[in-house]
């Protein structure tokens, strides 16, 4: 009998506990939801379940600019009217406002993403989980899309350390700009987003045309989609595109952002995918067998979040879930019928055969070209890409936690127990 995947996943309840602002469509709420449904399946007892370092600011800097990173952990709501000009220099504001404990939420979600490479490259796991993660908008020097600090592509330059060819897939509904435009100049770094595009819609980028630039030519693919797609038209491409690409490309882990604003009924998205659409493609890429890190993303509407979510966390495992929901402390966000299945919706699909046809074509033509390029060769990593690592001298003393503390930083009682081990329900503080 194959021996069965071992599998990490990072889960911090903090996370969950920031506020964007009242009429903003991001809510980390969804994270504590999509914990709980997990709990509530016992999906936890297949897993390794670790709460994440929070990321040093040496660590987000491997990316972004280190005044850029220095400003997150400045600004406060209270001190942000001094800042005008920063604030628009860093692109803070209505789509990303700056709320109380920004810096940790950045340093939580990026903490676990950091850590799930890290499990990967040391072999102590074969696939790692972060829902908190995903975002994939978040630019060297400026936030974007609700996005502060590019988590993808830290944990990305992780794995370089570890993996020449490191493969990127995106299945949110918006394209994945920042991790794009971060390799965009590479061959180590392929880069595949499914996403709507056109119709102003955002982030305005992420046309078939293109496909990287210099020794990066082909190794970004993008496949642009109407309004309306469906499982059926999704989900061939999808896996049309991703087996060849593995094929061409023998990446030697993939990095998978699950955003779940491209499911059907998304206060954001324009999709129309059912739960079983979306995690058919976890499915797909999960049968490789290649050292996998799974995210979370964009989703709007936040109990079909969840449930899409803890349905991936199941297919990850092997475990397919009953589609009645067990009680769990948020079971009242999943009336009226507390099922876990959401179905498409009455909707035109705007693209027809023809135009995925054309997509599926123009893929293809790029990976042939990868093939042929001269030069191209899939030598192991190569010398001239150095990644630094983190200087253990810089960091603050008090703040440093060796490889042995961070591996006994495993599940706190009150975070992944129900019943009479849950701490939650005590004084009703969480």
């Amino acid at each position: 009998m194959l021996e069965k995947d071992r599998i990490a996943y990072f889960y911090d309840g903090d996370v969950g506990n920031v506020y964007f602002g009242p009429n903003h469509p991001m809510k980390p709420h969804r994270l504590c939801m999509t914990h709980h449904l997990v709990l509530s399946y016992d999906l936890h007892k297949k897993m390794e379940i670790y709460r994440p370092h929070k990321a040093y600011p040496t660590e987000l800097a491997q990316f972004h600019s280190a005044d850029y990173v220095e400003f997150l952990h400045r600004i406060t709501p209270d001190t942000q009217h001094l800042y005008e000009n920063e604030l628009r220099r860093y692109n803070l504001g209505e789509d990303c406002p700056v709320f109380d404990n920004l810096f940790e939420f950045c340093q939580i979600y990026a903490g676990g993403t950091l850590d799930a490479a890290r499990r990967l490259n040391h072999k102590t796991c074969d696939i790692a989980i972060n829902w908190a993660g995903g975002l994939h908008h978040a630019k060297k020097c400026e936030a974007s899309g609700f996005c502060y600090i590019n988590d993808l592509v830290l944990g990305i330059l992780e794995l370089l350390k570890y993996h020449a060819r490191v493969l990127y897939i995106d299945i949110d509904v918006h394209h994945g700009d920042g991790v794009e435009e971060a390799f965009y100049f590479t061959d180590r770094v392929m880069t595949v987003s499914f996403h709507k595009y056109g119709d102003f819609f955002f982030p305005g980028t992420g046309d078939i045309k293109d496909v990287g630039e210099r020794e990066g030519k082909y190794y970004a693919i993008n496949i642009p989609l109407k309004d309306g797609i469906d499982d059926s038209g999704f989900t061939r491409l999808f896996k049309t595109v991703i087996a060849k690409v593995v094929e061409t490309y023998l990446p030697g882990a993939i990095v998978l952002q699950c955003g779940a604003d491209s499911l059907a009924r998304d206060r954001l998205g324009c999709f129309n995918l059912s739960i079983e659409g979306h995690a058919e493609c976890v499915k797909f890429v999960k049968k490789f067998n290649i050292p996998l890190l799974v995210t979370g993303g964009g989703g709007y509407t936040k109990e079909n979040v969840a449930r899409c979510w803890a349905v991936e966390t199941g297919v990850l495992l092997d475990t397919e879930l009953p589609n009645e929901i067990p009680d769990n402390e948020y079971i009242k966000y999943f009336a009226p019928d507390y099922t876990l299945k959401v179905s498409n919706v009455n909707m035109d699909n705007l693209n027809s055969k023809s135009y995925l046809s054309s997509i599926k074509v123009q893929v293809m033509e790029s990976l042939r070209a990868i093939q042929h390029a001269p030069g191209v060769q899939m030598q192991e990593v190569p010398p001239d890409f150095y990644i630094p690592d983190i200087d253990e001298d810089e960091l603050d003393p008090d703040e440093r936690v060796d490889q042995h503390t961070q591996d006994k930083q495993i599940h706190r009682d009150d975070e992944y127990y129900e019943g009479d081990n849950d701490n939650d329900h005590e004084d009703g503080a969480r």
